[in-house]
């Protein structure tokens, strides 16, 4: 038995179509009666849908004589009637009618359809499907053309999995950020939900609620913040701490020096990580010296946090850790020197593509890529077009492509991730390559990184991935192509 679709999931299929389809051009369908009288079935059918009675268009539809060729129009309110219904695998059915293969793509209604596969599994009883559908919704939360995705976040933060609520919450931020740019006086209606997600049970949400609110430069939530930094411990409070710097409480800068000397691993690993990322020239020093922490996961984090830092300094730091005998440690280190952007670390890199462990090769995949967009990485010297970061992706995706045949789901699905983050547009062969994988990891994080190269000729990949078996595939392919594909066409 179907289950019926929550309210707030009726609203927004409501919204998305009542959006799309209005004065679009229809495919050239013959008339279903060689252009004489509309049928009465056809006709009943239209009656309905301006009554917004889509159950019985549907039913109409569906029980149509196999003799009878449905029109353009039929097929449209058809179309709409499964958006509206929340029936996203009926609706892609109904569009390969309207826009059969070998024609050209309608961006608006596929669009639609993508959004719909990703709202019909946001209450989906399987807690990584869910965690999925919210990954996509907080991807396309990034974008101000997205904004019908925002009542569904807020409803996310009501789900039983603190990943979920970590996921909208994440989402919900990126909103608040672009509504206190746009309108710095006027409090964000979402700024109270984050404000209540302070109070979640479980960390990740707190956490999550703390990044957001300090981007956003909430003031309101000042002095939740302040009692979190005071009272909570661990990670949330160094969390706290950061957000309170984005704030302008210097004071708090100096208690997360602090922090990153403490003797627990996981306050020096998170204070370690915000100091990456907040970028002040204070914590530059503490950074590059924990590059030797006893603890290989510190390490590994300060690794990171140099590579966010971004700071060329950092180059001896990174070449040491290219050697430590964590292969964690090695990987991260390789991104974090194709961060830097320095044409001369090539070198290095190609050392690291060369590491005995797939995990330190796919760190190298990855910093390759970002060495050659870099715009640090400076023109040859003799001239010539080419730069010392020349022949860099051509590397990466090579070396990527050898990792998309290892025997190891886990090492493929790296290799994707990997060649997403690096966002160069020639890895699309390899993703394509991966996304018809046997195991439905690497397909689903194929399909993810499509979406972050913003290469529209993926989208009939994405498309035909939105017949994947295994629905979290199908979600996370749908929210890639809602990210390709334009709002207005």
């Amino acid at each position: 038995m179907t289950r019926p679709l929550p309210a707030i999931v009726r609203l927004l299929t409501l919204f998305l179509a009542l959006s799309a389809l209005p004065g679009s051009a229809l495919p050239a369908t013959p008339p279903a009666s060689g252009g004489h009288a509309i049928p009465s079935t056809e006709r009943d059918a239209l009656a309905s849908f301006q009554r917004n009675q889509y159950d019985h268009v549907i039913r109409l539809f569906e029980t149509l004589p196999s003799d009878q060729r449905p029109s353009g129009e039929l097929l449209r309110v058809a179309l709409l009637s499964y958006l509206r219904l929340g029936q996203a695998e009926a609706a892609l059915k109904t569009y390969a009618r309207l826009v059969p293969p070998g024609h050209q793509d309608n961006p608006r209604w596929l669009r639609d359809v993508a959004l719909s596969f990703i709202t019909s599994h946001a209450r989906d009883t399987t807690e990584h499907v869910r965690i999925a559908a919210f990954t996509a919704l907080a991807d396309l939360a990034s974008r101000e053309e997205n904004r019908e995705v925002r009542p569904l976040l807020e409803d996310g933060l009501l789900d039983s999995s603190p990943l979920v609520r970590a996921r909208a919450v994440e989402g919900l931020g990126k909103f608040i950020e672009r509504d206190r740019q746009s309108h710095p006086s006027h409090p964000a209606v979402s700024s109270q939900s984050l404000k209540r997600a302070l109070d979640d049970s479980a960390p990740a949400v707190r956490i999550a609620a703390l990044s957001a609110l300090g981007d956003a430069n909430d003031f309101s939530a000042l002095d939740q913040i302040t009692r979190l930094a005071r009272g909570e411990e661990s990670a949330v409070q160094v969390f706290a701490l950061a957000a309170l710097v984005k704030l302008g409480r210097s004071d708090a800068l100096t208690d997360l020096l602090s922090a990153a000397t403490l003797p627990d691993p996981d306050s020096r690993m998170a204070a370690l990580g915000v100091l990456g990322r907040l970028k002040r020239p204070a914590s530059f020093s503490l950074l590059s010296q924990s590059i030797y922490d006893p603890d290989p996961s510190v390490r590994a984090f300060a690794a990171g946090a140099l590579g966010e830092f971004g700071d060329p300094r950092a180059l001896p730091a990174l070449t040491h850790a290219l050697s430590d005998e964590s292969p964690r440690v090695r990987s991260i280190a390789a991104v974090s020197l194709g961060r830097l952007g320095l044409g001369h670390t090539l070198v290095l890199l190609r050392q690291a593509a060369q590491d005995p462990v797939e995990m330190v090769r796919a760190g190298a995949i990855e910093g390759l890529l970002r060495l050659s967009s870099s715009t640090r990485c400076p023109k040859a010297n003799n001239g010539s077009s080419a730069t010392p970061c020349h022949g860099a992706p051509e590397e990466a995706i090579l070396l990527a492509a050898n990792l998309a045949n290892h025997p190891d789901p886990s090492v493929r699905s790296a290799a994707a991730q990997a060649l997403g983050l690096g966002g160069h547009r020639k890895a699309l062969p390899v993703l394509e390559r991966l996304l018809q994988d046997q195991q439905p990891q690497p397909r689903l994080t194929a399909a993810r990184a499509m979406g972050k190269l913003g290469d529209r000729t993926a989208a009939p990949l994405l498309k035909k991935a939105l017949q994947d078996t295994d629905p979290a595939v199908r979600v996370t392919a749908a929210g890639s192509l809602a990210l390709l594909l334009p709002r207005k066409s």
